[in-house]
């Protein structure tokens, strides 16, 4: 398989690991990609897009286990407040569809925040850039090949 985030990993050098599993259209979460793919949920990420009082988007890249929080995700990015970006409005943005949003190859440039919990992980999981796959690298790595920043967001 190769995707947009994939290429980008392999041209900037990092080293990734490729995992696929079987898509279930009924359930895109993150617990049900996890047992996919046998992985802690705590160690695999989900991408949400967020749009901040004003309309700006971001990126928050959390632990699947876990709930966005809005305030400390509007915190992180600058905003007083922001939701979650309408899933009618995700393709367009980023390029990525529901379940296969990887946070490294947007189709636009937006600000992506990383949550801090990933620096207990030698490596953690991603999505590669389309359902049924997910990318394993290290958080540092991640960091760097979608230019984020450490954020407190859950």
């Amino acid at each position: 398989m190769t995707t947009n985030a994939l290429r980008l990993a392999k041209a900037a050098g990092i080293t990734v690991q490729v995992l696929e599993y079987p898509v279930d259209e009924s359930d895109l979460s993150a617990g049900h990609v996890a047992a996919a793919v046998g992985l802690d949920p705590d160690r695999v990420f989900k991408t949400l897009v967020c749009t901040g009082e004003r309309g700006e988007a971001f990126v928050c890249v959390v632990p699947g286990s876990l709930e966005l929080n809005l305030k400390k995700a509007a915190s992180a990015a600058g905003h007083k407040a922001c939701a979650l970006l309408p899933l009618r409005e995700l393709e367009g943005l980023t390029g990525y569809q529901r379940g296969g949003c990887s946070p490294v190859g947007l189709k636009k440039k937006l600000p992506v925040f990383l949550d801090e919990t990933a620096a207990l992980w030698d490596s953690i999981s991603v999505s590669a850039g389309a359902r049924g796959a997910q990318m394993v690298l290290a958080p540092a790595d991640l960091l760097r090949l979608a230019g984020a920043r450490w954020a407190d967001l859950v």
